[in-house]
């Protein structure tokens, strides 16, 4: 089960817009976004939220949070009990937020916090279910990070469909009915830039220029993009499985070349005593194998994580829970 908490009831708390930002070690940016955000939000005249969720932070971030709640009444703040991952964070939001509308940011400032506005409004006007935040400029980020993820996205809607919204990350607004849909599926270590596509709801998007990490160091790197990588690929497509299917045709019809090979020599008297094409011939083999056992493993082991059905994150805190204790007492 992907949280241990049922979603809230947003029929009995209503808000037009809850803003989810995951939250880990950023001490440094916290006020730069709250300056940038908060005015941002409150020109738009809709009632919200801030949610922003600690996953399992060690610097003063979650005294910074607790801090900028005191000053600002809309900042909900949420801790996870231990780092759990940046989609875990993301959906540990998902399942508390109570708006109409559910953005999803990042807390580095890459993606602009002005464009929700113009989210909203398109949501409003053309009313879609989700609208993405579409990246048409990357030139903030460095040349393997723009080559990495033009490599993602392409591979990512080679194997798994035309849905895939081309450079669109983790910046988008959701519908409450988006939001439900995505907590009702069962899956663990989901990757939500796909998961959202594949439900097809109609969609729309707002383009936005990347701009430089705000302040901080990168929480992305490139240990959890490969991670992130395997779990998309295991996650949402066949094509892994697939491949290890050609591999072993593949490696028939070589191990049938070699056979012929053999028989073509010894007919001929060419046959050199030697151990070299041996080798090669059964180090070719033992790698497809290999290749193929892994492809497997990784998709048995997912199945495995599924059926234990462990959460993928605690939720210690949450600070609309003790706002309505205290009112309680």
């Amino acid at each position: 089960m992907p949280a241990q908490h049922p979603p809230y009831d947003a029929s009995a708390d209503p808000l037009e817009l809850t803003v989810v930002v995951p939250v880990y070690n950023e001490e440094e940016v916290l006020p730069l976004l709250v300056a940038r955000l908060r005015p941002v939000l409150e020109a738009t005249g809709a009632a919200y939220e801030v949610l922003a969720v600690d996953d399992g932070s060690s610097d003063a971030s979650p005294v910074l949070l607790q801090r900028f709640r005191r000053e600002w009444p809309a900042l909900r703040v949420v801790r996870l009990r231990a780092n759990a991952g940046h989609q875990a964070a993301i959906s540990a939001g998902l399942v508390r937020a109570r708006g109409r509308y559910v953005v999803t940011i990042d807390a580095d400032l890459q993606d602009p916090p002005e464009a929700i506005a113009r989210m909203l409004e398109v949501a409003r006007t053309e009313e879609v279910d989700v609208v993405y935040g579409v990246r048409t400029d990357r030139s903030s980020d460095t040349a393997f990070k723009r080559s990495t993820a033009r490599a993602y996205y392409r591979v990512m809607r080679g194997v798994s469909g035309r849905h895939v919204v081309d450079q669109a990350g983790d910046y988008r607004l959701m519908s409450r009915a988006t939001v439900d849909a995505v907590n009702a599926l069962p899956e663990q270590h989901r990757v939500l830039r796909l998961v959202v596509p594949t439900l097809g709801f109609p969609s729309a998007a707002v383009p936005y220029q990347r701009q430089a990490r705000a302040a901080g160091t990168s929480k992305y790197p490139l240990r959890t993009m490969i991670g992130l990588t395997l779990d998309s690929l295991t996650g949402h497509s066949m094509a892994p499985l697939r491949l290890a299917t050609w591999c072993g045709l593949l490696g028939g019809v070589a191990a049938l070349g070699v056979l012929i090979y053999a028989l073509v020599a010894r007919a001929l008297g060419a046959v050199v005593a030697g151990w070299t094409s041996t080798v090669v011939a059964v180090s070719a083999v033992g790698a497809v194998q290999l290749l193929c056992l892994g492809v497997l493993g990784e998709y048995v082991g997912r199945m495995y994580t599924m059926m234990q059905r462990r959460p993928t994150y605690y939720v210690a805190y949450d600070s609309l829970d003790a706002d309505r204790a205290a009112d309680r007492r």
